[in-house]
């Protein structure tokens, strides 16, 4: 056939897209692939090479080259903020994506580490304190199945939620609604939020942390939440798989 592996690389995506190769099954071992396509082994690594930066498969010790798994979670837009979940209901954001995606959920999904630190520029910037002021960090890493999501840091005036359940370490919600319920209740409300996406690379921590394949981007957030007067009461930074997730947003077209 004398197939290029540029062109070999095509014709195995053709296929897995098309599911001629089943998620989490493996493609056939490269000698065979090389044998079925009348080409070198060498050719069938570099194709194989392709579709691992592409995110399509992944190499296992001991297992192959496996076809990665692609059903997007749903990420909603500003239906996952909806005040009917946290503020009269017990749904937080995390949870309005799994069961918009029909996923099971549990509270320990989602973990989280607390800490006093120093504010950088970025946070300092958002909630209008001194670089270097204390703020709290609440950082949290979630799964879905035991498979990393992403991970998000959400940061806080210290007089703002000083002995709130936003600074408990226990794993979940920080209670009932989460932390804008908890916001709420200190009478900062949230009522506005603004949030600003952008694609890049992995960090080699981010890469190990939500356990990335080669190859694949990240989706980075950043979110500003206000109360009515326009306060900043909480600044946040997160960082997603971005295969795990399909961005999906609702909303009235402006005049």
């Amino acid at each position: 056939m004398g197939t290029g592996y540029r062109e070999l690389a095509a014709i195995l995506r053709d296929a897995i897209q098309r599911g001629d190769y089943a998620p989490d099954t493996t493609l056939p071992k490269q000698d065979e692939l090389a044998n079925e396509y009348d080409v070198n082994v060498n050719t069938v690594r570099k194709a194989v090479g392709v579709l691992e930066a592409e995110g399509l498969v992944t190499p296992i010790r001991r297992r192959g080259t496996v076809i990665r798994a692609r059903p997007p979670m749903k990420r909603l837009g500003k239906d996952r903020y909806a005040k009917s979940k946290w503020k009269y209901g017990d749904t937080v954001a995390f949870v309005a994506d799994r069961e918009a995606s029909g996923r099971d959920w549990k509270p320990t999904d989602q973990t989280q580490t607390v800490a006093k630190i120093e504010a950088d520029r970025e946070v300092a910037d958002a909630l209008g304190v001194i670089v270097g002021s204390p703020v709290y960090e609440r950082a949290r890493l979630v799964k879905d199945s035991g498979q990393p999501t992403h991970v998000l840091a959400s940061y806080y005036r210290p007089a703002d939620v000083e002995g709130t359940p936003i600074v408990d370490p226990t794993p979940g919600p920080a209670g009932r609604g989460g932390g804008f319920l908890v916001l709420t209740l200190q009478g900062l409300e949230p009522d506005t939020m603004t949030e600003t996406f952008y694609a890049r690379m992995p960090t080699p921590d981010e890469a190990e942390q939500l356990e990335l394949p080669a190859g694949e981007p990240v989706m980075v957030l950043q979110r500003r939440t206000y109360t009515e007067d326009g306060r900043v009461v909480e600044f946040a930074r997160g960082v997603h798989a971005a295969s795990r997730f399909s961005w999906t947003y609702t909303f009235k077209i402006p005049d």
